[in-house]
């Protein structure tokens, strides 16, 4: 088992990528504290890792608020031990698309909170437990949108804020054996991508599936498992050598940006 002894904590796990990655992590051997913004929210996710045999909990926390973060930290060494693994995959997308003139505040500043404030305060407190474990492994939800406008101003900012966070925690908890990495996913099919989907309909926006041909070279969207698998290597110790980069996984739209749209 690729994680066995691990134990890890995995926020947004109620569904796609982080439920998938918490069925991952328990089936490769963690202990996982599953985290998202309700217990109840976590029923399949923790109905999944039972039968399986695997060994988790379930929290609902807010990690935009310190106090939640804190009752994170003290139930998973309570109850699991000191944690090996973060990833933090909490993420949120509440603009609905709006043009940058016209994004509500309110909606603006949860995406930045959710996004960017959350993973920093999970890393302050979680990290000073993953030293007193002789190390582990931080793994942050960015985005392409990181690096292309691929989404609204909020969502993009926040993503490419947490590549920076990302670098600046590499290099300073390298000393104490964390290495901090990010994963950028390209269009995936989760309940976001749903919810996003939805809202460019409403907006009279098109989501043909030659729109999605245009998200990368293979054609079609993301399964929440394909960015689980690439979670589960920076988790374990086969990603031993790599901190402070940006794992790209996103069908190749990247490398089609810029490129004549074909008729």
């Amino acid at each position: 088992m690729r994680l066995a002894g691990k134990i890890a904590i995995i926020t947004g796990s109620a569904g796609g990528m982080g439920q998938a990655s918490a069925v991952m992590f328990a089936k490769e051997g963690a202990r996982v504290a599953c985290i998202d913004l309700s217990e109840q929210n976590n029923a399949e996710t923790m109905a999944k890792i039972a039968a399986i045999g695997g060994n988790a909990i379930s929290i609902g926390a807010d990690v935009t608020r310190t106090a939640d973060v804190e009752r994170i930290v003290t139930r998973t060494v309570t109850e699991l031990g000191l944690p090996n693994i973060l990833f933090n995959n909490a993420g949120a997308d509440t603009e609905n698309k709006q043009s940058i003139l016209k994004i509500d505040e309110a909606a603006f500043d949860r995406v930045v909170e959710v996004n960017l404030k959350g993973p920093w305060l999970m890393i302050k407190h979680v990290a000073p437990k993953m030293i007193e474990a002789g190390g582990g492994s931080i793994i942050n939800t960015a985005s392409i949108g990181a690096f292309i406008a691929a989404s609204s101003a909020g969502y993009c900012a926040s993503k490419a804020g947490l590549v920076g966070l990302t670098k600046v925690a590499a290099v300073e908890l390298a000393r104490h054996g964390i290495r901090v990495n990010t994963l950028c996913p390209g269009a995936t099919e989760t309940p976001m991508a749903k919810h996003q989907r939805m809202e460019m309909e409403k907006a009279g926006m098109p989501t043909s599936n030659a729109i999605i041909d245009r998200m990368g070279v293979l054609g079609r969207l993301a399964q929440p498992d394909e960015m689980a698998k690439m979670a589960l290597f920076l988790a374990s110790d086969e990603s031993s050598f790599a901190t402070g980069a940006d794992f790209v996984n996103d069908g190749g739209w990247l490398a089609m940006s810029g490129l004549p749209t074909q008729g």
